[in-house]
């Protein structure tokens, strides 16, 4: 097998003479990447790409109609004083008021749970299978949302409980210290929830074949990426997409990727995949996503902070609202988060596009398969617009469309023609 080799990184010299040789090996063989990028596009029926462009465009709405619903139930708990009588409920249980909150918290995420079904089962369930995505069976779907519901109301309640004890404590100032702690979680929910919670929901099990993990590992090594260990994991019970990651920290680094990819995808789309997804582990797209987002977040519980005590001077009385530290005051609270999350999905979708753009070429230069990567921004065309409009793309994109990826492709494969390794055993 050939050894693959590592990205280049500084190496400005090696750059230089290597997009020297790609352009002289271009003009020779005549190869357009633009026509390249059009030959595979065209590949798409007109009928699957209309399936597409519907599938991803009803996600434009689905933003709308989850903040609509977001609105509409905080005011109804307001309006008719059921977060008051719930408040004064969880008073009457307990005289501690973190115990207060934990209570007040779990029966608020039950209701909100229960309110929220008929949406969930249509986002999750009867969308999916409207448009080809899913694999699962009712009962399926529902095992997964009743899980996913319990994982929840073991995390939420207490986390906003301990919300409520920081603005207690700090009371104008909680926002400030609500940002502080922000960071440490989105470690724990990017880095470290799909090491220990999604094997909730999907079997994982090691990859022993060598052919496709020796290829893996080598390109995880060649990268210093600190794996031992491929996994495999069966989403397709749920799903027809493809996927992998890399994830965990702290001694629990490990490699992931679902049955989909390997059944769908040859080993060079399979490399290609890996090369993309260590790209994110190597260029510390995590950390950076916990930096930026923590400041995102910090922003936006400035915000809340502000809406919060511009309507309760308003219509706090009236709901029976105490302050900002009183939990009847969590509906109001969640629609101003909910209102920051929406208007705000443009930044927080800029800064998740650019880094996947920055890991297609990581994984371009370390797999060196472009036409298998082409494949498999192809296959992802079954739920993501091909080739949206620029600013469709720059509000709603959380990755980069499916049109410029394979372009970025070709006009990589043009400058490296040459130099592409064979093709791999499988």
């Amino acid at each position: 097998m050939t050894r693959l080799p590592p990205p280049a990184r500084c190496g400005a010299l090696l750059a230089v003479s290597l997009l020297c040789l790609g352009l002289a090996n271009a003009a020779e063989t005549g190869f357009d990447p633009v026509a390249a990028t059009e030959a595979y596009v065209a590949r798409l029926s007109p009928e699957a790409r209309a399936r597409s462009d519907a599938y991803y465009e009803g996600g434009y709405w689905l933003l709308l109609v989850e903040l609509g619903f977001t609105l509409l139930t905080s005011w109804l708990l307001l309006r008719t004083g059921l977060a008051r009588r719930l408040r004064d409920r969880a008073e009457h249980w307990s005289r501690r008021p973190f115990a207060q909150g934990w209570l007040f918290m779990t029966v608020f995420c039950l209701l909100m749970a229960v309110l929220k079904l008929p949406l969930d089962f249509y986002e999750g369930y009867w969308r999916e299978h409207a448009y080809r995505m899913s694999n699962q069976t009712l009962g399926s779907w529902a095992g997964d949302h009743l899980m996913g519901g319990l994982v929840s109301l073991v995390i939420v309640p207490p986390l906003l409980a301990l919300l409520y004890a920081g603005i207690r404590r700090y009371q104008a100032r909680w926002w400030i210290a609500a940002s502080v702690a922000t960071p440490f979680l989105l470690v724990f929910f990017i880095m470290l929830a799909p090491v220990f919670i999604a094997p909730l929901f999907n079997t994982y099990t090691t990859i022993d074949e060598a052919t496709v993990r020796d290829p893996i590992l080598s390109l995880a090594r060649a990268n210093g990426v600190p794996a031992e260990h491929v996994y495999q994991f069966d989403a397709s019970r749920q799903t027809k997409r493809v996927s992998a990651n890399v994830s965990g920290a702290f001694g629990t680094i490990r490699v992931s990727l679902n049955d989909n990819l390997l059944n769908r995808c040859p080993a060079e789309g399979v490399l290609a995949v890996m090369g993309h997804e260590l790209g994110h582990y190597v260029l510390n797209h995590i950390l950076r996503h916990v930096v930026y987002l923590g400041l995102l977040f910090a922003v936006g519980f400035w915000f809340a902070n502000r809406f919060f005590h511009f309507v309760l001077a308003r219509l706090g009385a009236g709901w029976g609202l105490r302050g900002i530290g009183d939990f009847a005051g969590l509906p109001l609270l969640s629609a101003a988060l909910g209102v920051f999350v929406f208007f705000t999905t443009p930044v927080r979708n800029t800064i998740i596009r650019v880094a996947e753009v920055e890991a297609d070429y990581y994984g371009l230069n370390a797999a060196r398969q472009p036409d298998a990567m082409a494949e498999v921004f192809l296959m992802l065309s079954e739920y993501r617009k091909m080739q949206p409009g620029k600013w469709e793309e720059f509000l709603f994109f959380d990755h980069p469309a499916g049109y410029n990826r394979i372009l970025a492709a070709m006009r990589w494969k043009a400058e490296q023609l040459g130099e592409l390794p064979p093709p791999l055993a499988r």
